[in-house]
């Protein structure tokens, strides 16, 4: 019998098997001999998408949705520069995951060929090119560094390499991937952030999908009781918290209003692992001007302008150690007193439940279509408790987050918030479903974004076990419309016209709905009451008019931008 690993692609295959169980593919002329392999050896379940940038977007997904190692693979030339999106914001967001690209051979560039390497060390993912000799420890190296640096890697396979016989058994020596250094605590610092935190009267603990990561939540979640603080997420570390008496919800432009308004009493903040964006400070309003804000990571500065002390060390570990220097009975029993009564004093004593507090809305706005707020209040109510939710880009990308409950930061995916991107939904939904097979997979998208990503709603149907398809459908590019048209800007350009996704998707063969009016959601009932498998996709005909206030928030910030 050959030899299964005598092959540059095969040995490549042999060595991911070991690290990984899935792999997220379109083939091309690059790629052909590496999945050939990986379908021989069966060792790895491959996931054959339509569209390349599917490739890297499920595989991202899968990992958030997992915390497994996934692998991406594409073709060479137009099959790499299409994936480039999603790899930036893989990169962006920090995801460890490998992509393997078919790549110019080594005798030198073809017409056709782009210098793929540079592209990828543009936004922000290293390139690994492997060797005749060196195919197995190359493939190692990329999986090394992917994990320890918390970043994509391309692993590049020249193309007159794919098929060749390898030179001696592929395992030669190559540089290790750099491993991220352990941040030794600094005692002295944690003993004064102890000391704040105890002394503050209204203490805040602020964590984020980083705290999920580093297993954070229980240590978190003790000091905010011994500290009597209350407690808020960013939107991707929902559920950290979750069943805390003590919770605010989701901190910034998400923040319901009077969640976001006790926010602003906090004299002392804590952030475990978030990463104070623009979007979840409010644009620099988040917090009162005199609060104290202390940042927890293990970059080497503050990754924003407010913060006032960065705290460098593993979450988890801080967390820990914090918990240790304030103690337990009389000094906890004192903090969480006296951030109890601090917060009373603020008026915000009693606040479970505070995050949920939602604009009810109406069932149907003034122009007769779907108010989303009234729409997202029901689907919280319909939808199966055992969701994973999927989260396109657009104007409707808080409704989700701020309506519909999730049990902890794996089942709220936002795959494309890192770069700004939308048209991702799809291609996370089939990542998410291959992650989380025994979980009803949720996909919230837009029109604009559906039909960005349209050819991989067919890979939605074909591999998720059972899934909805949410479409936000207010024939517009929402965001667009409600930052620019309003200013002035030619609004013709942010329209679409109406398009049924129902019946796309019963092309495709999902079962399907318009949902017109909130009595419709009952085909989607009677759909899940069956609990068959399946997709069902559910054409939400929303109203253009109802504005989110988040949405309001940029708008504001953009002008007062400009006007400086």
């Amino acid at each position: 019998m050959p030899d299964a690993t005598a092959s540059v692609s095969a040995a490549i295959a042999a060595e991911l098997e070991l690290h990984a169980a899935d792999v997220f593919a379109l083939m091309g002329n690059g790629n052909a001999w590496f999945l050939d392999a990986v379908v021989r050896r069966g060792a790895m379940t491959l996931t054959a998408v339509r569209h390349e940038a599917a490739t890297i977007a499920a595989a991202d997904a899968y990992h958030r949705a997992s915390g497994r190692l996934a692998v991406a693979s594409v073709t060479y030339g137009p099959g790499y520069t299409n994936a480039i999106t999603p790899l930036a914001e893989a990169a962006l967001a920090r995801i460890p995951l490998v992509v393997v690209v078919g790549d110019r051979p080594t005798g030198g560039a073809r017409p056709f060929d782009v210098d793929q390497a540079g592209i990828a060390t543009a936004v922000g993912a290293p390139t690994i090119v492997v060797g005749r000799g060196d195919a197995r420890a190359a493939a190692r190296r990329a999986v090394e560094t992917a994990l320890a640096e918390r970043r994509p890697v391309v692993l590049a396979i020249p193309y007159d390499l794919s098929h060749a016989d390898l030179e001696g058994d592929g395992e030669a020596a190559t540089e290790h991937a750099s491993v991220t250094p352990f941040v030794a605590l600094d005692a002295e610092q944690l003993a004064g952030v102890a000391e704040r935190l105890v002394a503050a009267r209204r203490p805040l603990l602020l964590a984020g999908r980083g705290a999920h990561l580093a297993g954070a939540e229980e240590a978190l979640r003790a000091l905010a009781a011994r500290l009597g603080a209350r407690t808020a997420t960013s939107a991707l570390g929902s559920g950290i918290f979750a069943d805390a008496s003590r919770h605010l919800g989701i901190c910034g432009g998400f923040a319901s209003e009077r969640a976001a308004e006790a926010i602003e009493h906090a004299d002392a903040v804590l952030v475990v692992g978030a990463s104070l964006n623009a979007f979840q400070t409010r644009f620099g309003d988040a917090f009162a001007p005199d609060a104290h804000v202390m940042q927890v990571d293990i970059l080497d500065a503050p990754s924003n302008p407010r913060v006032d002390e960065l705290v460098r060390g593993d979450a988890r570990l801080v967390a820990q150690a914090l918990l240790a220097l304030i103690g337990a009975g009389e000094t906890g029993d004192e903090s969480a007193a006296a951030g109890d009564a601090g917060w009373g004093e603020a008026g915000f004593a009693e606040v479970a439940g505070i995050g949920a507090e939602r604009e009810p809305g109406d069932d149907l706005a003034a122009d007769g279509r779907l108010d989303p707020r009234s729409l997202f209040h029901a689907l919280e109510r319909v939808l199966p408790e055992d969701r994973v939710i999927v989260q396109d880009g657009g104007h409707f990308i808080g409704w989700a987050p701020t309506h519909l409950s999730v049990a902890d930061p794996e089942r709220l995916l936002m795959v494309g918030t890192a770069f700004q991107t939308i048209g991702l939904g799809l291609p996370s939904a089939v990542g998410a479903g291959a992650a989380r097979p025994e979980s009803t997979i949720v996909l919230v998208t837009g029109d604009g974004g559906a039909l960005m990503g349209l050819a991989d709603l067919d890979s939605v149907v074909r591999t998720v076990r059972r899934g909805i398809v949410i479409v936000c459908n207010d024939a517009a590019y929402g965001a667009e419309v409600h930052q620019y048209a309003v200013r002035g800007v030619a609004e013709e350009p942010m329209l679409i016209e109406q398009v049924d996704f129902a019946a796309l998707g019963r092309a495709l063969g999902a079962e399907a709905a318009v949902i017109e009016r909130l009595e419709d959601l009952a085909q989607l009932e009677a759909w899940l009451a069956i609990g068959a498998d399946g997709v069902f996709v559910a054409d939400c005909r929303i109203s253009q008019r109802v504005v989110a206030p988040y949405i309001i928030e940029v708008r504001e910030a953009a002008m007062r931008a400009a006007a400086r």
